[in-house]
């Protein structure tokens, strides 16, 4: 009897250490990424120059950010399916294709419908409604947000007011998709960080929130915001993060940001542990070389912080 018992636990034994052996690399895999300190997505402006030429499609956009970009999720901008925004068999196949390569699609970044915080009320409106069919092309394809602009005119409260009125507007209206509306510093007052982050006070909605971007803190002509300060100053509001990049050394450090101490303001400062977007813009390397680039210096962030 004690041999018999001792066999069948050694059999149970043997098939629960196969078991192990089988599902380790998913349960490793699956352990590994809650230790990840952030997660690195693609955003297809890094691909304009190719996507232009006519040498990439957009539909093919989620199999290029997989297979030459080592990237499994992205970021879309409107302009390179334009007129698609309703077409529901175009969105249809952009989810197949998606879904064919394990990619997912986080967000639209909208450009192109009218100032959010246009001082005219009526055209304020308008760009609002615009941004309607956006938002909801977003929740077909399975995003969390539309990226949007806080353009506006007038004096520096005045342009709060009226931003905050556009966004609180389009954010009622995606909140009814479940969706986010963020905002990135995108040129203007939308670059100076602190002008920003009273935006999205004065919004005070949930899912009214920003983009942080690296490198877009040019205010004006002669005026450049420090780019550290503004992302300090807008985390407390993202929801997704822009990793810019321009030119890197042989050392493959980005050159214009360090990407060490803004990462380290993103995840170790504001806890933040969302998607990372690659966001090339350089012209030498290529567009490919240099989304890899990005997304390396991106690894070697979240090994040290990890």
């Amino acid at each position: 009897m004690q041999r018999h018992l001792g066999r069948r636990q050694f059999l149970q034994s043997m098939a629960a250490t196969g078991a192990a052996l089988t599902l380790g690399p998913h349960l490793l895999a699956a352990d590994a990424d809650k230790k990840a300190p952030f997660k690195i997505s693609l955003a297809q402006w890094s691909l304009h120059r190719t996507i232009r030429s006519g040498k990439l499609d957009n539909l093919d956009f989620a199999k290029t950010a997989k297979e030459e970009c080592g990237i499994e999720a992205i970021e879309y901008v409107n302009q390179f399916f334009k007129d698609k925004a309703k077409d529901e068999k175009y969105l249809a196949e952009m989810n197949k294709r998606a879904d064919d390569n394990g990619v997912k699609q986080l967000l639209i970044m909208v450009d192109g419908e009218g100032a959010l915080g246009d001082a005219d009320e009526a055209k304020r409106k308008n760009a609002v409604e615009n941004h309607y069919k956006w938002a909801e092309a977003a929740k077909t394809l399975g995003g969390h947000s539309i990226r949007v602009n806080a353009k506006s005119s007038g004096s520096y409260e005045e342009q709060i007011k009226l931003a905050a009125d556009g966004l609180a507007q389009l954010s009622e209206f995606a909140k009814g998709l479940g969706l986010n509306v963020i905002v990135e510093n995108h040129g203007g007052l939308s670059s100076n960080g602190e002008w920003l982050a009273s935006v999205m006070k004065t919004v005070d909605m949930e899912n009214c929130g920003t983009l942080p971007d690296f490198g877009n803190f040019r205010v004006s002509k002669d005026e450049m915001y420090d780019r550290y300060k503004g992302v300090d100053e807008l985390m407390p509001y993202a929801k997704a993060v822009s990793a810019k990049s321009h030119n890197f050394n042989e050392e493959g450090l980005e050159t214009n940001t360090d990407f060490f101490k803004m990462m380290d303001i993103v995840v170790n400062k504001h806890n933040y542990h969302g998607y990372v977007g690659v966001e090339w813009e350089g012209g030498n390397p290529g567009e490919i070389e240099g989304i890899v680039l990005t997304r390396k210096l991106l690894e070697k962030c979240a090994a040290k912080l990890a």
